[in-house]
């Protein structure tokens, strides 16, 4: 099982945003996906899941032609997480994560009692039951990113992409996310998700993918792909490494 992508170009209708993308996400797997702001992240996800058409190459999921899948099978196959979500309806947590059943029995659909269970067993495994009866309006942004976690699961997806999942996260639950991460792999799913920090990746992916204008520019293992050169030259910076007493490395810009 696999999402696969070969020779893919991808952007707007207006502007072409990257091309030549090969990537391969298999069962079980973590892929981090790295580069500057305005790269080609985000609109490279979009393309992954659907919700832009490529402009050239191929788009596989499970080899079947991506395109050829309807809305519910892919949303059942593939959960995502965006960047940011403000709200504009005060629906509670928890209605807001039994949105992620739709995929199984359709918008208009009644959630059934195992749907209502599936969302519960999310909440409690983002330890934010607590919050379920909240307006996820009045929640802060970072409780809001776990919500849309937890809506992603509940998907019951093969694969999981995530567009920055920490980004509005404070540094306890930017942990428990990077552990669930690694934690679904263990439970069999593809995990693709983008990061600025490249200690994340190097801690918790299994490979990576360098992208830089559209265009990968190293793809492999983590710890074969992120080295201060590399580093250096995805960000045009000069790149820092401290190694710990245990031998682990970390990555720090430079001057």
């Amino acid at each position: 099982m696999s999402l696969s992508a070969a020779d893919l170009a991808y952007g707007y209708r207006e502007r072409r945003i990257g091309r030549d993308i090969g990537l391969d996400l298999e069962a079980g797997e973590v892929l981090a996906l790295l580069g500057p702001n305005g790269g080609g992240k985000t609109t490279l996800l979009k393309t992954l899941l659907g919700l832009l058409p490529p402009q050239g190459g191929t788009l596989m999921l499970d080899g079947l032609p991506l395109a050829a899948l309807s809305v519910n099978q892919r949303a059942r196959a593939l959960g995502y997480v965006p960047q940011a979500h403000a709200g504009t309806f005060a629906f509670t947590v928890f209605s807001v994560v039994l949105m992620g059943r739709t995929a199984h029995g359709g918008v208009f659909a009644a959630p059934s009692g195992h749907d209502r269970e599936v969302a519960q067993a999310m909440l409690e495994r983002l330890g934010i039951a607590k919050l379920a009866q909240r307006p996820y309006t009045q929640i802060s942004g970072g409780e809001r990113q776990l919500v849309l976690i937890a809506r992603a699961l509940a998907q019951e997806p093969a694969y999981v992409i995530l567009d920055e999942p920490t980004a509005s996260l404070d540094f306890g639950n930017q942990g428990k996310v990077m552990s669930q991460i690694r934690q679904l792999a263990r439970e069999g799913l593809g995990v693709l998700f983008t990061t600025h920090d490249p200690n994340q990746a190097l801690a918790h992916a299994d490979r990576v993918m360098l992208l830089r204008e559209g265009q990968a520019i190293a793809t492999g293992k983590a710890a074969a792909m992120l080295t201060p050169e590399r580093l250096a030259e995805l960000y045009g910076v000069a790149i820092e490494t401290v190694r710990g007493a245990d031998g682990r490395v970390a990555f720090l810009p430079g001057g």
